[in-house]
């Protein structure tokens, strides 16, 4: 068995509230107030649609604004993860990921362990490092073990899935998987958005369904897979283990597309001098050079 590799639910496609677009010749990210379902595949620098986003659009009329889903785990923490990440914006991999007590970060002497401030506070990161979260879930029946993933940098959608994810385990009395779900999208405007609208992304009940009935049919849905034999307690652990085995959720493959997605080439360049760009690892190498000149 390979070590240091995470072992992440298989995806079978993206959620997204945004897209990349070309502005003055460079790819910048867009955000936009409906969701798009894609595949894992690009054509022409764009995600190819995945059958199921124009399925879901016809069954709305129009902008797609709510999925109903299911998630694969009863712990919510497997479901959704986030941490807060700092990203070296020229090969797309992780400089450090802590969670606001500690965190990971590579050094000139390796990776190592150390404070971690959140982001506000922390010198080392200069403003580069967000908060990063991955939300797995089920869309339709065709298989239960594969996943859409939406990712995430917004503190809104991060805060209010997390909240959501363990209020439905703790009133379902752990049923989480088994409930019936829906992304939703919402907005709300705020004085550092100039009163323009935010859009995040929430986790409900299905459209036209109590709690109460949610909660009734979790429980027949969780029979049924004990009855076949399903064995959801053991699924969980196996993920636990599967996350645990990586320093890092994602691999390389996937970086340098979720760096583009949530990094502008904007603000990737921080400062221009004369000719030469100055750019965030170029800061964090003069960082960690000063660093060890400092040390006794």
């Amino acid at each position: 068995m390979l070590k240091n590799l995470a072992i992440t639910p298989p995806v079978l496609g993206r959620i997204s509230i945004g897209r990349m677009v070309e502005k003055n010749g460079k790819r910048l990210p867009e955000k936009d107030d409906q969701f798009t379902l894609t595949t894992q595949v690009q054509s022409n620098g764009n995600w190819l649609l995945h059958p199921y986003d124009e399925a879901l659009r016809k069954a709305c009329n129009g902008k797609l604004r709510s999925i109903p889903v299911t998630v694969l785990f009863d712990d919510p923490e497997l479901n959704m993860r986030a941490e807060y990440s700092l990203f070296d914006r020229k090969t797309g991999r992780p400089v450090c990921v802590g969670n606001g007590e500690i965190c990971l970060r590579h050094t000139t002497d390796g990776l190592q362990s150390l404070p971690c401030p959140s982001p506000t506070r922390c010198e080392f990161a200069d403003g580069g490092c967000k908060p990063y979260g991955r939300l797995n879930v089920r869309i339709g029946n065709e298989d239960l073990l594969g996943s859409f993933i939406f990712r995430t940098t917004g503190y809104n959608s991060i805060r209010v899935l997390t909240a959501r994810l363990k209020y439905f385990h703790a009133v379902s009395g752990g049923l989480l998987a088994s409930l019936p779900l829906e992304l939703r999208l919402r907005a709300k405007s705020t004085t550092q958005s100039h009163r323009a609208p935010i859009y995040y992304v929430d986790l409900t009940t299905r459209e036209g369904m109590s709690l109460e009935d949610a909660i009734t049919e979790a429980r027949e849905v969780d029979a049924r897979r004990k009855a076949s034999g399903f064995d959801q307690a053991a699924l969980d652990a196996v993920a636990r283990t599967g996350f645990g085995d990586g320093t890092f959720e994602e691999s390389d493959e996937d970086m340098p597309a979720i760096v583009e997605e949530f990094y502008s080439d904007s603000e990737a360049v921080v400062q221009e001098v004369g000719s030469t760009a100055t750019t965030l690892k170029d800061k964090l190498d003069r960082k960690a050079a000063s660093s060890a000149g400092d040390a006794p």
